[in-house]
């Protein structure tokens, strides 16, 4: 008797932990996306304060005397570097959702949760807001891919207003579904995957224009920003810098990082491959060829004859080996891979004259002799440190590492530590 009354309730329990009408059922975690009021958020968003310590440091831009490091998604330090020896914090632009900057004839451009945002920089000392074009560079709905998405078993996006709302986080609980909807959800890996998915620098730049890295997303040239977001390039008139005008965008790929120039030519560094284009009729850049490569992410820097691309594998980036690519691009129609040299986690890349330097993630920097290009020779590097991305000037070079600004200064063939700067 007592084993038959043991057996029912065991029957019931099971029941009734993982069993309903319609099927199988058990605990799975679900995210919901967190909304705020677009408008009321971006106005809070914005603000310019004191010198506060870096979170996670990010790309750098040089304008005149001045260093510019983005604070990855929350705004950009700025840092008067009249005496490179002793570089000076002087305040934080409070931006959410930026990742990169230009500037052109004291007017800062950068990006906000896909918005183009204007500064006056013209006094460094009272910087001032001056225009605001909202979802210039993609829609807000793009922003979702930017977040950090928390581990769920289940997405609910629920009735997402883009042109009114931003997703500022997520709420994760544990809920009872359906085994056979949680089976559903990794039959269509793929659509969730779409979802997700969704200056030339090696001369001293023009006075009135700054100058980034090799990571950099945006990029003016002449009268005109360009401005990659994950598959287009966007384009702005800034002739007038007051009040820049939306031209048709150019679409590339779904995995565009990084744009450099060299003249007329504009470089696309993307996951899947670089990607050529033609800007002599600047407002519509005409596509020239590609060089495709497995999955990684991908700067590029062009000089001559060659360019080079650093490849860099594992995590998010792929799986491809990480490495340098030199490529032969003479031919701008048959771009040719010449050489792989093989590195450790390389990030951004940059050139002054005959030498090559390579920000290897945590093996440091790498300093290459290129004068015998595609061949390069290794001349020097500089160990422990995380190198992230380098600005070569006319007489000294800038690099961002983990939350740590260098400055080198060049020796004959070679460079000397000048500064360190804790960010």
């Amino acid at each position: 008797m007592r084993k038959n009354v043991f057996l029912l309730l065991t029957i019931i329990v099971s029941t009734f932990i993982s069993c309903d009408d319609d099927g199988p059922y058990e605990d799975y975690l679900v995210a919901r996306p967190i909304l705020q009021d677009a408008i009321s958020f971006k106005a809070e968003a914005v603000d310019i304060v004191d010198p506060t310590p870096i979170v996670s440091s990010g790309k750098i831009y040089t304008y005149q005397n001045y260093i510019f490091i983005n604070d990855v998604n929350l705004g950009f330090h700025v840092i008067n570097n009249q005496n490179p020896s002793s570089p000076e914090s002087i305040a934080f632009i409070k931006l959410e959702g930026n990742y990169d900057i230009s500037i052109k004839d004291d007017k800062l451009f950068a990006d906000s949760y896909g918005d183009l945002v204007i500064f006056d920089i013209s006094d460094i000392h009272n910087i001032t807001l001056s225009n605001r074009i909202v979802n210039a560079i993609y829609n807000n709905d793009v922003w979702l891919s930017n977040i950090e998405y928390p581990q769920a078993d289940f997405y609910e996006y629920g009735d997402i207003y883009y042109d009114k709302d931003i997703v500022v986080g997520w709420e994760v609980k544990t809920e009872r579904r359906s085994v056979a909807d949680y089976e559903k959800r990794f039959d269509c890996m793929a659509c969730d995957f779409a979802f997700n998915s969704l200056e030339s620098d090696s001369g001293s730049p023009q006075p009135s224009t700054g100058q980034g890295g090799s990571l950099a997303r945006f990029k003016i040239i002449g009268d005109y920003l360009y401005v990659v977001d994950y598959s287009d390039i966007n384009i702005f008139d800034i002739s007038n810098v007051e009040e820049p005008k939306i031209l048709d965008d150019v679409q590339v790929a779904w995995d565009i990082e990084t744009i450099y120039n060299q003249g007329d030519i504009l470089f696309i560094g993307g996951s899947q491959g670089m990607y050529i284009y033609d800007i002599k009729n600047p407002e519509k850049p005409e596509f020239i060829s590609e060089f495709r490569h497995g999955t990684a992410c991908d700067p590029v820097i062009v000089d001559g004859s060659y360019a080079y691309v650093t490849l860099k594998g594992g995590g998010f980036c792929g799986n491809t080996e990480s490495g340098l690519y030199v490529i032969d691009i003479s031919n701008l129609k048959n771009p040719e891979l010449k050489v792989i040299y093989p590195m450790n986690g390389p990030n951004g890349l940059g050139i002054k004259d005959d030498t090559l330097f390579i920000c290897d993630g945590e093996a440091g920097l790498k300093v290459y002799d290129k004068s015998d290009a595609p061949n390069i020779t290794l001349i020097n590097n500089f160990v422990d440190i995380i190198a992230y991305d380098v600005i070569p000037l006319a007489s000294s070079l800038l690099m961002i590492g983990d939350r740590v600004l260098y400055q080198y200064e060049y020796i004959d063939n070679d460079i000397r530590l000048l500064s360190t700067f804790e960010l």
